[in-house]
This record gives structure tokens, C-alpha cells and sequence, in this order.
């Protein structure tokens, strides 16, 4: 299993739901930068279980622990390491799924791909809980970047049918992105949280699971960052991105709903702003332009789907008998993953952000 990520900021992730503990490895940093821990015990706790309705009722205190590469406080050039210890497993919960694998997991796939002696556990290695390392990189990422004047925050865009008030793409006010990437379940607007909440209940009740979108921004980069063809902007968060197993798709500006749209619409017109600089009057582009960015905000979405683990029986299959069997999945399991998804989502833009810089000279 590969999962090592990056050129010049190398991450690698490795442990199981159900393991002793997962963990990061992030190479590449630069030396001497400050890592204020409490503000990595705030992104930790945006992805952390057990905080809500919405999310499973597994409780993990997601606290890291550095085995290397800061002192004092300080980052020392060296590869950084965290771990997180596992404290709350149920392993009894998935012995029947090495047998009978869920619908829109991954228990057939593994076993086909690694002989059936992957962890089936918790999902092991393809579990939503490896979102947690990523999140502690994306946490470190994020503070290097800010120190660079470059925000990055997300808000929860839908769930189900129920919508928030998306980004204005030309202009996101600063007070908004501090505060959207401290909350746990972060919208616009506070009205939408409940109606959202009540979309995920009503799923939870009948036994089932419900998905959604969440759009992120990043504010502050500077124009000319990324490359053309496969090492653009797109490219870089993309492929990170898609490390969150419940990411099934991601779109930049205008995205899908651009290509409804006629040139003369979808075209960003440019002019002058009162310092000088170039700007454009719209941002369908989402701030890239040739994969490069355009230093407008960077604005894009990622869909998240329904959580695969249900209460409700499903058709599946018996891998040692070779016949078909219903399935009945039980264990602590999140309704909705994607108010918890949203930290993920923007740890993978800080951390291919940072790339982009280191790429460019930046850093």
C-alpha cells in the first residue's frame, strides 16, 4: 500500500482504524517555524468523532504525539512525525465483513487486491479515521502558510437537499475565513445548520446515511503559483484531496455548471484595481487560470458520499461459499461524514498549498 504524497513536502500515512495508532510522516518543511499546539488541538478537534449528532458515537481524543522534528516548539528541518493513539476500538464489530463485504466500501476490493489478509478492521487502512493524520499535517501546513498572509477555510456547501449560502468567489472577507476554519460543522449561514441537521437525523432514524458537498477557499496566494498541464493547482489539491475516502468529486470555479454556460458568460473579464494590480471582475475560474493561479481567491468543492456503512440490510455476497447473502452492518458508524469531512478537506489543500510554494521558491 502506497501512501506517501509529494515532491518537495513529503507526507506519508500510515496505521488502521483499529491498530495501535496512526500516524504521519511529514518531510520537507522548513527549519524554524513556531507550531502553536493549541491551534493543532483546534483543527484536530474539528475532525474528531463523537462531537455531534451527525457524526458516529466512537470517541477518540485525536491528540497528537511528536515523536520528532520539532524542539521547543520549534520546527528543525527534519522529517516531522506525529502519532495518535487508538483507545476505543470494537474490532469484534467487522469480523462478519471479511466474509461478507459491504456494499460501497472497500472489504471486496482489499480482499481481492491483497489476498484477504488486509486489516478488515474499523476498514483498517481505508478507513475515514486516517483523515486524522492528514488533518495534524494540514494543521502545521496551515500555520506556515498563514505567517505568509494565505488563509484556507471551508464551509459545509449541502447535505442531502439542504444548502448554505456559497462563497462570493470575488471576495471572501478574512473574519469569515478565521472563523470558518475554527468550527466544527462550519456554514454562512447559522439557519442552514439546523435545517442540514435535521436531513441527517431523519437518515440516522430510517437506518441510513446521507452525503453532500463542501466548498473551500484559500485567500492570500499570490499570482503566479503552479504549473501548466499535470502540475497545476488543480492538480496538486486533486490528488491530495482524494486521500478522503469519502471524496467522490471535486470541481474548481464554475466547475460542472460552467459548461452550461456560453464563453462570453463563463469568461472572467480583467481590470484594474485601485493598487494597480490586476484582478478579474468574476472569478468563475476559481483563481486558476492554466494551472496557474491568478490571485483571486482560490474557490472549489468537493462531493462527499453517503456513508457506506447503513443500518438498513443490504444485498451482498458470501466470498468463502461464492453465493449471495444479506448484510445487517453494525458497530458506531457516522449518519453524515461530512461536517467532519470539511477539516479534512481544507488539511489537503494546506498541505498541497505549502507544495505549490516550496515548488515555486516560496517557502
Amino acid at each position: 500500500m502506497s501512501s506517501t504524497w509529494g515532491e518537495r513536502i513529503k507526507l506519508s500515512i500510515f496505521g488502521g482504524s483499529h491498530t495501535e495508532a496512526i500516524g504521519v510522516n511529514l518531510d520537507g518543511l522548513p527549519a524554524g517555524e513556531p507550531v502553536d499546539w493549541e491551534e493543532i488541538l483546534v483543527q484536530m478537534a474539528r475532525r474528531a468523532p463523537g462531537q455531534d449528532p451527525t457524526a458516529t458515537r466512537r470517541k477518540e481524543s485525536d491528540e497528537p504525539h511528536v515523536l520528532c522534528g520539532l524542539l521547543d516548539g520549534v520546527t528543525t528541518g527534519a522529517p516531522l512525525c506525529a502519532i495518535m493513539y487508538n483507545t476505543n476500538q470494537r474490532s469484534k464489530d467487522y469480523e462478519n465483513l471479511r466474509v461478507h463485504p459491504r456494499p460501497g466500501h472497500a472489504d471486496y476490493t482489499a480482499y481481492v487486491k491483497y489476498g484477504n489478509h488486509h486489516d478488515v478492521r474499523g476498514g483498517g487502512h481505508f478507513s475515514g479515521r486516517m483523515t486524522a493524520p492528514l488533518v495534524f499535517a494540514g494543521a502545521v501546513a496551515r500555520q506556515i502558510l498563514g505567517r505568509r498572509g494565505i488563509q484556507v477555510a471551508s464551509h459545509v456547501a449541502s447535505i442531502g437537499g439542504v444548502a448554505d449560502t456559497p462563497f462570493d468567489p470575488v471576495s471572501i472577507p478574512s473574519e469569515w475565513m478565521d472563523r470558518l476554519s475554527r468550527e466544527y460543522f462550519p456554514v454562512i449561514d447559522p439557519e442552514a445548520k439546523e435545517r442540514m441537521r435535521q436531513e441527517v437525523e431523519a437518515a440516522r432514524k430510517d437506518g441510513d446515511s446521507v452525503g453532500g458537498v463542501v466548498e473551500c477557499a484559500v485567500t492570500g496566494l499570490p499570482v503566479g503559483v503552479g504549473n501548466p498541464m499535470f502540475d497545476g493547482v488543480e492538480n496538486k489539491i486533486a490528488s491530495l484531496a482524494f486521500g478522503i475516502p469519502a471524496l467522490k468529486g471535486i470541481e474548481f470555479g464554475s466547475g460542472f455548471g460552467g459548461s452550461q454556460l456560453r464563453g462570453s458568460q463563463n469568461n472572467d473579464p480583467f481590470a484594474m484595481d485601485s493598487q494597480g494590480c490586476v484582478r478579474t471582475v468574476t472569478n468563475r475560474a476559481g483563481g486558476i487560470l492554466g494551472g496557474i493561479s491568478t490571485g483571486m481567491p482560490l474557490v472549489f468543492r468537493g462531493a462527499f458520499k453517503p456513508t457506506p456503512s447503513i443500518g438498513k440490510e443490504q444485498d451482498t455476497v458470501n466470498l468463502r461459499t461464492g453465493e449471495n447473502a444479506k448484510l445487517v452492518i453494525t458497530g458506531r458508524h457516522d449518519p453524515c461524514i461530512v461536517p467532519r469531512a470539511a477539516a479534512a478537506f481544507e488539511a489537503a489543500a494546506c498541505v498541497a498549498i505549502l507544495e505549490l510554494l516550496a515548488e515555486s521558491g516560496l517557502l
